[in-house]
């Protein structure tokens, strides 16, 4: 029995959770090593934009990072991926499965830095990106150290902080679009010292609310900090409708799993990702694979 699956036993002991949908074949909880390739359509995503900028998605510099996986490895990672994104899209959309409340809404999450949690955000959003009917909107919400938002070069934007700070501001307003077709970007904004409280307020709620009901297509896909190191993180999972909680193999502790997990003990929908796993797939909880990508600490 492997560490995350021995980890999931216990918290699943401890208190049961929502049964998983048994019409895809990765249930409930998902485990896998993540990554799509580049994406060079130049027409825009479906967020309203900003005036005179557009959003520059570099993949050369992005598999310079880290947040992008080698050429050669491409193709088959992209497979795995679409294995991820179809029960994510699924839950949002209701197509193949009950939909679910605010599914459009998907946390990624992780219990400690350096899991590859930014390395999944990026690489399910192209992958998303890819789907005919589905517009991807890529939020920054890990406002302590938004790696997003410097990796795309839009860490001095308006963007998030700055629409809860201020109910004037419309959400539309920061939307970036990106050079990638149907995917746009939402800096983190403005550090502001009271973060968490921005982040757990009715106003983000407003917020969230307001990003489904703009477009029906949006999938939107928050980067969050680490659940165990801020408090921001489960603020935001009371607003998300799924999660998708990112796990290192061989380098997470199994205490340190359960503990995060216990953050989203209440929450109906955690889908789990094991970032370069080195195990076949024998598990119904998990899909694994032996490929490198997702070596960022990011």
């Amino acid at each position: 029995m492997s560490l995350v699956e021995k980890a999931i036993r216990k918290l699943k002991d401890a208190e049961p959770r929502v049964p998983p949908q048994a019409d895809l074949p990765r249930p409930h909880a998902e485990v896998t090593v993540t990554a799509t390739g580049s994406n060079s359509a130049t027409s825009l995503g479906g967020a309203a934009p900003a005036p005179g900028r557009i959003v520059c998605v570099n993949t050369v510099a992005l598999r310079a990072a880290g947040l992008v996986p080698p050429e050669h490895e491409e193709r088959r990672i992209a497979q795995q991926y679409s294995h991820i994104k179809r029960r994510l899209i699924a839950n949002a959309s209701g197509r193949g499965a009950p939909r679910l409340p605010k599914g459009y809404l998907i946390m990624l999450a992780s219990a400690v830095p350096g899991e590859g949690k930014t390395f999944t955000a990026i690489n399910l959003a192209l992958s998303m990106s890819r789907e005919k009917d589905v517009r991807v909107l890529l939020a920054d919400a890990d406002v302590i150290k938004p790696h997003i938002s410097r990796q795309l070069g839009v860490e001095d934007a308006p963007g998030l902080l700055d629409v809860l700070r201020d109910p004037r501001l419309d959400v539309e307003s920061v939307i970036l679009p990106t050079n990638v077709h149907n995917l746009s970007v939402l800096p983190a904004g403005r550090p502001s010292a009271d973060a968490t409280e921005l982040l757990a307020s009715a106003r983000m709620e407003q917020v969230a609310r307001a990003l489904g009901q703009h477009d029906e297509q949006r999938v939107v896909l928050i980067d969050s900090p680490p659940l165990l190191h801020t408090t921001e993180s489960p603020a935001l999972a009371q607003v998300a409708g799924q999660v998708v909680f990112v796990v290192r193999a061989g380098a997470t502790a199994q205490q340190v799993v359960v503990d995060a997990l216990s953050h989203l003990r209440q929450h109906p929908a955690v889908a789990l990702v094991l970032n370069q796993s080195m195990m076949a797939t024998h598990s119904g909880y998990y899909y694994n694979s032996d490929s490198r990508p997702g070596q960022s600490d990011k």
